[in-house]
């Protein structure tokens, strides 16, 4: 399935934001959770998360520190902050509505049209 690239930036902020709360990770190890979070309908690139990645920095929500992959390999790991998890905390509620509201619409959609009175 293809994922518009206006609900995957809508998206990406918080589900960064998600996996990391758990635990600090490199970049992709971060995509390769998205992939398998999404059963593999989202497939970000390095070129869509890094420039993310660097805006939650600047903005105080996440912070990096160099560490050694599993692999030896040095990588740039990510952790969330506190700022972080207060951003989170307001994006869970704003999702919440928007997903409560969609629920709503599709459920209503299914449902045939009560017959008007009057109309033949």
């Amino acid at each position: 399935m293809r994922i518009d690239k206006d609900l995957v930036a809508a998206s990406a902020t918080p589900l960064v934001l998600g996996i990391l709360e758990a635990d600090e990770m490199h970049g992709y190890a971060i995509i390769k959770r998205v992939s398998e979070l999404s059963g593999g309908d989202m497939q970000w690139t390095d070129g869509m998360l890094y420039p993310l990645l660097h805006r939650l920095e600047r903005l105080g929500y996440l912070r990096s520190s160099w560490g050694v992959s599993e692999a030896g390999r040095r990588r740039k790991h990510y952790a969330i902050t506190e700022t972080g998890r207060a951003a989170l905390a307001e994006r869970q509620g704003q999702w919440t509505v928007v997903a409560e509201t969609l629920r709503q619409v599709w459920h209503s959609a299914q449902r045939p049209p009560a017959a008007e009175t009057g109309w033949a």
